[in-house]
């Protein structure tokens, strides 16, 4: 587990300080839900990984061996 610091004013860490008291917790905890919550609700995150585990698991994808060696590559250049 990372620390971090984070510096507010005053009052803000006032009212942070009642707030978690109040749901039995710490400033610090709170905290952390709040950047778990930003970090798992990214909108296509989880789908991408679920698109790149499904192309895996059917057998497809990118294969390295079909990649083209310098020469052909240069030679598809020249060709344009």
């Amino acid at each position: 587990m990372k620390n971090i610091t984070v510096a507010i004013d005053d009052d803000t860490y006032r009212l942070a300080r009642i707030k978690a008291a109040e749901q039995d917790t710490s400033v610090s905890a709170m905290v952390r839900e709040y950047l778990a919550s930003l970090t798992a609700s990214q909108p296509g995150r989880e789908t991408l990984r679920e698109i790149i585990e499904s192309i895996r698991a059917e057998g497809g994808g990118i294969n390295p061996a079909d990649n083209l060696t310098r020469e052909e590559l240069h030679q598809r250049h020249e060709v344009r």
